[in-house]
């Protein structure tokens, strides 16, 4: 089915809005935001930072529209239960469907829509990521903390000198290709609806001519474990593995082999398979059970942040007004 994404905010001062929205999943920042958007139309709006779950799904009760977090799975359960409370629409504050099963959804009347917000967040903390790997910013920072400032073993690279595949190359990855071209390195694109510039190759032979690969492709049955096994032994020896798209594009257990026999030069993660209950959570006091994150972390070419790359005050707006105006144009479609 079609990935539907929601057009940029565009709302009318007091656009009534006979029925309210719940908005599922917000913390302080998105609490706000939704209280300001508010402002835009005529109705209630209820914001919980609760998750959206059979045991929250009264919170619903009274509206057809929800917002909800890309943090939450969706279970079916959950769909079926929200569609008897009445929900007709649901907007997820994020680019990805993924964890939502949208053909459950619209089988119980359900529609559903993710949303745009600035490419830029993700873009400008590819290329930091990409610069830390380069620059060996994990092991130089982790020395100075300890007082050693030797520089033996983090000589860098200049991107310049090298190739970057953009797998992706739709909003996020179309900005990073702009903000790569200012480094004068050679670029290489895939994807199915070229949309750039750069010079667009099969996977394969972008994955072989690569000294960095960064995936920005949505994730769908079709894209699950796109960089497997394969074709991570076929990465050139010294390459760079950056995911800030989708942890399930990566066949991780086989990437954690690749770097722990020193094929790969190394790897940034802003998502990692197996994620949820993980990212988003302070687990300090907790038993870890994630075998393959505990492998993955004390490795010295390996940079791991919790899914943040979106994480930036304008990216947080737009999310929160385009969610807003999601719900408003299918209130006014359903009522016109």
């Amino acid at each position: 089915m079609a990935r539907r994404v929601q057009p940029p905010f565009v709302v009318s001062p007091k656009t009534v809005l006979q029925a309210g929205i719940t908005a599922y999943g917000c913390d302080v920042a998105e609490a706000a935001l939704f209280r300001e958007a508010a402002e835009c139309f005529l109705g209630p709006i209820t914001v919980t930072e609760a998750p959206v779950s059979a045991s929250t799904v009264d919170l619903a009760r009274g509206n057809r529209c929800i917002s909800v977090d890309h943090k939450t799975r969706v279970s079916n359960p959950t769909l079926l239960q929200l569609s008897r409370a009445g929900v007709a629409y649901v907007s997820t504050r994020s680019i990805g469907l993924n964890h939502i099963d949208v053909d459950y959804a619209h089988s119980v009347g359900i529609s559903v829509e993710a949303v745009e917000y600035s490419p830029d967040s993700v873009a400008d903390y590819t290329m930091m990521l990409i610069l830390m790997s380069l620059r060996h910013a994990k092991s130089v920072v982790s020395r100075v903390s300890v007082h050693d400032f030797r520089l033996y073993g983090v000589r860098g690279r200049e991107l310049r000198d090298l190739t970057v595949g953009v797998v992706g190359t739709g909003r996020i990855g179309s900005a990073v290709i702009d903000r790569l071209r200012g480094f004068g390195c050679r670029i290489l694109g895939h994807d199915t609806c070229p949309a750039t510039s750069a010079p667009y190759v099969s996977l394969d032979e972008l994955v072989r001519r690569s000294d960095i690969v960064t995936l920005h492709t949505p994730l769908t049955a079709a894209t699950h474990h796109l960089l497997n096994r394969e074709r991570i032994d076929r990465l050139k020896p010294g390459a760079i593995v950056v995911n800030t798209g989708r942890g399930a594009l990566l066949d991780t257990e086989a990437l954690v082999q690749a770097l722990e026999r020193g094929q790969l030069g190394g790897a940034a993660l802003d998502v990692l398979e197996g994620e949820d209950g993980i990212f988003y959570a302070d687990r300090r006091a907790a038993l870890l059970e994630h075998t393959l994150l505990l492998r993955l972390e004390p490795l010295p070419n390996v940079v791991i942040s919790p899914h943040t790359a979106f994480y930036t005050d304008h990216a947080l707006r737009d999310a929160v007004r385009n969610s807003v105006a999601g719900c408003l144009r299918f209130e006014t479609r359903s009522t016109a």
